[in-house]
């Protein structure tokens, strides 16, 4: 019994201050990461509901060139994700390369006007930001915009569908720059032919919100 006892009182220096460490680390407190929280800017979007705003920019009337549109859009917001626009914009359409080969041209005298008037429904798919160097940002919205109305172009008065997308960028809460970007498709017989047309218009302009 004694001997069985020896090694026990021998290790009893040694263990000595194992124990007295394990006890140490049993009462500290678990440690605790300081992490400095970076404060995350969520993008303010204007609560007003309606907007009316002026745009210009090349309409192309197929097989006739480009050309400056004018036009001016009132909008309604129903929801965050959805709105609806009526639009209006006119332009002016030459036929000088048909009046190398036609003489008089294909146009009927002071019929060189086009205009056109639709009613759009838009959705709102990737809002963000755009920055003004390293500390100012604006909210900014990419949308989708398709719609019907009606092109009145040489007499004659066509059924339209127009559809494209947008972006906009809002300055404050009652002020945002736009571009568009539509395609207004009708139809048209000027040359004893009637044909499906595709008519590419890039416009920008301001809108006020209220």
């Amino acid at each position: 019994m004694r001997r069985s006892l020896l090694p026990l009182l021998l290790a009893a220096p040694l263990l000595t201050p194992l124990v007295s460490q394990a006890a140490d680390a049993a009462s500290e407190a678990p440690v605790q990461p300081q992490i400095d929280r970076r404060d995350v800017r969520v993008p303010r979007f204007p609560s007003n509901d309606f907007e009316v705003g002026l745009f210009f920019g090349p309409y192309s009337t197929q097989n006739f060139g480009s050309s400056i549109a004018l036009g001016g859009r009132l909008g309604y917001h129903i929801t965050e994700d959805f709105f609806v626009e009526a639009a209006y914009g006119r332009t002016t359409v030459s036929d000088d390369a048909f009046k190398r080969v036609l003489p008089g041209g294909v146009f009927t005298p002071g019929e060189n006007k086009l205009s056109y008037s639709d009613l759009s429904v838009g959705v709102n798919v990737l809002p963000g930001e755009v920055f003004l160097g390293r500390d100012h940002a604006l909210p900014s919205q990419l949308y989708l915009i398709a719609g019907a109305g009606t092109t009145h172009f040489n007499g004659q008065r066509q059924q339209t569908f127009n559809f494209g997308l947008g972006t906009k960028v809002y300055w404050n809460d009652s002020f945002a720059l736009r571009v568009d970007l539509r395609d207004h498709v009708f139809s048209l017989d000027l040359l004893g032919k009637r044909d499906s047309t595709h008519n590419l218009e890039l416009t920008a302009g301001a809108s006020f919100l209220f």
